[in-house]
């Protein structure tokens, strides 16, 4: 805490405090609005609104770390797949992160963007590119983007099916080999 002589919490950087207590309330499950989530933080009930405009603003800049993060996940650094096998291992991430962090995914995913402009769409399309770049390195000759859509929607469709307890799993890696086996049964298809 501060002791500037002012009562009240002082943060260097107000946005970054305010995102990280709202992630750290939603992925603990707690209901939030910026009054809470500006109570948790110890800043006054309206130091939220210099950041965002309202609690979908809020929810939009989580979404918005949610996809960073995801990008982290399925990059991290390693080069583009080489192999369906290792495309496949692209899938099994995503759905790993879905199920490691289902509110925030949720959150990604639940509502649509404002526009073509919003920092939103801008990471959501950042991970569908990275799947077009490896999908194009795969399959020079074939519609990357369509492709991109394709694998993106069934590894997105697996996940919900595992949120929604459509899909049930004794353990992480039974999850990881029934995405593997779906993606690669799917791939195999065409050829």
């Amino acid at each position: 805490m501060s002791t500037s002589g002012k009562s009240g919490y002082h943060h260097g950087d107000l946005r970054a405090a305010l995102l990280s207590t709202a992630m750290e309330m939603l992925e603990g499950g707690e209901p939030f609005s910026l009054r809470a989530v500006a109570r948790q933080a110890g800043v006054s009930p309206t130091a939220p609104y210099r950041h965002f405009r309202d609690r979908d603003a809020l929810e939009s800049a989580l979404a918005v770390e949610g996809f960073r993060d995801l990008l982290a996940d399925l990059g991290g650094g390693r080069d583009l797949p080489a192999s369906l096998p290792d495309l496949a291992e692209f899938a099994v991430a995503y759905v790993a992160f879905a199920l490691r962090r289902p509110a925030l995914f949720r959150v990604m995913f639940g509502k649509p963007c404002d526009d073509a402009g919003d920092e939103r769409v801008k990471a959501a399309d950042a991970l569908h590119r990275l799947l077009a770049d490896a999908l194009h390195r795969l399959f020079p000759d074939a519609d990357a983007s369509a492709l991109a859509v394709a694998g993106w929607g069934l590894a997105h469709g697996l996940a919900c099916l595992y949120l929604d307890g459509k899909l049930q799993a004794a353990s992480g890696e039974e999850v990881a080999d029934r995405v593997r086996d779906a993606f690669l049964a799917i791939a195999s298809v065409g050829s």
